[in-house]
């Protein structure tokens, strides 16, 4: 799920049911999309087959479920779908349906998810795009909340709650892989009280609510279904389930931690446009080329203490790049090299200005996943001591390259003067 190309299904499948709040029969054939393209619903049964793309920007209603629509067109109740495509790792699909809603199956994305692993996932030519922030996001509004914090995976701690401890508070922190949704996230169900459904029958919703696909909850806390919840966090696993379908309308994979405080769809969905504006003006402001800490940490496999630089200021892709490397005097390194006088060891001065290269060189589509390994290292030279508080530019300008081998010209400087140079050979495996 995590990987770095766009993927799609390797065959169609068809699904039949009826819809959970439209309590319609509907089928649902799912199709091979095109690299870029996303996932799409398109609504067979209406003149002119509209097409719905599922993106935030299309939400138009978020009661009970959040619906998408184009025009007078409408698809309802996407976000179970919508988490199984995402945890299964697939970016591009179409959905056709001949009504307004997917089917509801058994209530959770057990089904779904069962569908696109039997049709295969299939690896496309084009790389992913990553929403990741630099910076903490949040949005809150009483007793609730939801915040992301910069991480290099996709993680969720979800708190429910509920007023009279109905069903006791559940907190759950999980990351989001393919392996724990697939075998727990994926097979929560939707859950609702006895209370509830006379009031969403005057609204038109559940109408094909049953005991076959929903959790229903007496007023005595205990569960109408005879064969009882799946899981002991079932109900708190089923928030993170419609959170994940609601942030895929992202359109993008993401990388932070999510954390969330008794929210549902309507708040899910404004945090989803929240996280796409702040990208979106994150990458208008950001210069050609600049990379942040967490976005070098997604290209090189490097990590601390190894990791030795702190941003790409500068990258013209396989011609030359710049970096950054702010020494301070707590580098680990210090506390052997020397005691009594700090510097930087020249070798580490060399891997810092190769891992400049290495992120020139696997920021490439081809390169991807791989790893780069020094060859040679010529003409070394050392002009004057690195020591805490320099701020290290890492120049690199590439030389030759022939196949996964190749020849870079290094230089850093502190102040605009030179402190080290050489000459690296090296290849990516």
């Amino acid at each position: 799920m995590s990987g770095e190309r766009q993927c799609t299904i390797g065959a169609p499948f068809t699904m039949e049911g009826i819809g959970l709040h439209t309590g319609r029969p509907v089928r649902l054939t799912a199709r091979p999309g095109e690299p870029g393209q996303g996932i799409r619903f398109r609504r067979l049964d209406l003149p002119g087959t509209p097409v719905i793309p599922a993106a935030i920007a299309n939400v138009v209603e978020v009661l009970r479920g959040t619906t998408l629509g184009v025009g007078e067109a409408r698809v309802h109740t996407v976000e179970h779908l919508m988490a199984g495509a995402y945890g299964l790792g697939i970016d591009n699909l179409w959905l056709d349906l001949d009504g307004p809603e997917p089917p509801a199956m058994d209530g959770s994305a057990r089904p779904f998810a069962e569908a696109l692993r039997q049709a295969g996932r299939v690896e496309q030519d084009l790389p992913r795009t990553f929403c990741r922030l630099p910076e903490i996001c949040q949005l809150e509004e009483g007793d609730r909340a939801l915040t992301y914090l910069p991480s290099d995976r996709f993680e969720v701690t979800f708190t429910l709650a509920y007023p009279g401890n109905l069903i006791p508070p559940q907190i759950l922190h999980v990351e989001v892989e393919e392996t724990l949704f697939f075998d727990r996230i994926s097979r929560a169900r939707t859950f609702g009280f006895v209370h509830e459904f006379d009031m969403l029958r005057e609204k038109r919703l559940a109408l094909g609510g049953s005991l076959e696909n929903a959790v229903v909850i007496k007023a005595d806390g205990t569960c109408m279904n005879p064969e009882g919840v799946r899981d002991p966090q079932e109900f708190v696993l089923h928030k993170i389930l419609d959170l994940i379908g609601d942030l895929a309308l992202i359109g993008k994979r993401l990388r932070g931690h999510v954390i969330a405080h008794k929210t549902g769809h309507a708040y899910n969905c404004r945090f989803a446009r929240r996280l796409c504006q702040r990208f979106q003006e994150i990458q208008e402001r950001k210069p050609s080329g600049m990379m942040t800490y967490e976005e070098i940490k997604s290209i090189l496999p490097h990590r601390y203490p190894m990791l030795l630089i702190d941003k790409i200021v500068a990258l013209d892709p396989g011609k030359s790049a710049i970096g950054i490397k702010n020494v301070t005097g707590n580098e680990e390194f210090f506390q052997g090299h020397f005691p009594q006088r700090a510097v930087m060891p020249g070798v580490l001065l060399i891997e810092a200005m190769a891992q400049v290269a290495g992120v020139l060189f696997l920021s490439q589509p081809e390169h991807k996943g791989k790893l780069p390994f020094f060859v040679g290292i010529d003409g070394v030279r050392f002009r004057r001591p690195v020591v805490p508080g320099d701020r290290l530019e890492l120049h690199v300008k590439v030389l030759k390259v022939r196949g996964n081998t190749g020849k870079v010209a290094v230089e850093a400087r502190v102040d605009g003067e030179e402190v080290t140079a050489a000459e690296l050979m090296f290849t990516i495996v």
